[in-house]
């Protein structure tokens, strides 16, 4: 029986944080995590609605790098990020008010739930960017062994080249 082997060092002690800061920088122009040149939603002058500024593009126009993985992957980046920011901001805003100013409790709540909300609804993009260059950080996309070469690893949904069927299990004896 042989031991497990102790993990590998990185040789580059500072390729991860660089990584890191590189998909952070990333999101914060809204780009795509893998590829970084294209935007990951319709551009500000070209949205027409709600929907068009609230909801990603499929995937990268450039590399084919798939933004949502499944419905409601984005309702983790809501909640976490955009209300847990919106909530500090809020909070932040609350206890500067009620320290150093003597404001009626409507004035406190007007002053307080306005920002939060328009901050919300600005910083939802950026929530949503933020989210997926942290799944992209931690969840790198590795091209599967079957994977042709040359092929980058994106997830890119694609339709399989037509072949044979492959023999099911039970067909092999």
């Amino acid at each position: 029986m042989h031991a497990a082997l102790p993990p590998v060092p990185d040789p580059r002690p500072w390729s991860a944080r660089r990584r890191a800061w590189r998909y952070f920088v990333r999101a914060s122009r809204l780009s795509c995590p893998h590829c970084g040149t294209k935007l990951m939603f319709i551009p500000l002058r070209e949205t027409r609605g709600l929907r068009d500024w609230f909801t990603p593009l499929d995937g990268c126009p450039r590399c084919g790098y798939a933004y949502e993985r499944e419905i409601g992957y984005f309702l983790l980046a809501i909640w976490a990020i955009g209300y847990g920011c919106g909530s500090l901001l809020g909070l932040a805003i609350y206890l500067i008010l009620e320290t150093y100013y003597d404001v009626s409790m409507t004035a406190l709540l007007v002053a307080t739930l306005l920002p939060v909300f328009v901050f919300a609804m600005a910083f939802a993009r950026h929530a949503k960017a933020y989210f997926l260059a942290f799944d992209h950080f931690f969840d790198p996309p590795v091209p599967d062994v079957d994977d042709p070469p040359g092929d980058d690893g994106n997830l890119a949904v694609s339709k399989p080249a037509p072949g044979p069927p492959l023999p099911s299990p039970a067909s092999r004896g």
